[in-house]
């Protein structure tokens, strides 16, 4: 199997000659890459068929084996993506279901704090509990009672004229 060995430079350069005469140059910095994506693998598995022996080319078990391990990479990539939105609409559920109710979270140092969840703060990137006016986020929630029942209002009887 040919090993292709990947060439990056942390420094690109560029020479410009201005109108008076002088050249310039100037140096851009060059932010490399961590993770491979398809068109990566795809490049290299072109490079791979451009500098195999047409004697002894790849065999089909190890191109087939190659693909299956790229798609598999996908579709994990795919599934943490799935499972964090999940994880973030469980939250955001989570968080609707404690309006109304009487809670008590963890307000730090030591301390408590309790009372009636009023609202539901979204803007973040987790939702957090408004109880007597100040944030919380779910993590901190300790204990959750019923809040107060309370009768709905008498709907009014339609009346039918004769």
């Amino acid at each position: 199997m040919t090993t292709i060995s990947a060439l990056s430079s942390s420094r690109a350069s560029s020479s410009t000659a201005t109108s008076d005469g002088t050249a310039t140059t100037s140096t851009a910095s060059r932010v490399p890459q961590k993770t491979l994506g398809q068109n990566d693998f795809l490049k290299i598995l072109a490079k791979q068929f451009q500098t195999q022996d047409p004697m002894k080319p790849m065999e089909d078990t190890a191109f087939i084996a190659q693909m299956a391990q790229f798609s598999s990479l996908e579709q994990s990539k795919t599934m943490a993506s799935d499972m964090a939105a999940l994880r973030s609409d469980q939250q955001r559920t989570a968080a609707n279901s404690y309006l109304g109710h009487r809670v008590t979270v963890d307000a730090g140092k030591g301390k408590t704090d309790a009372g009636e969840v009023s609202a539901i703060d979204a803007s973040g990137s987790e939702p957090k509990l408004v109880i007597n006016g100040k944030l919380f986020p779910l993590s901190a929630v300790l204990l959750v009672e019923p809040g107060a029942v309370t009768a709905p209002a008498p709907q009014p009887v339609p009346t039918t004229g004769a």
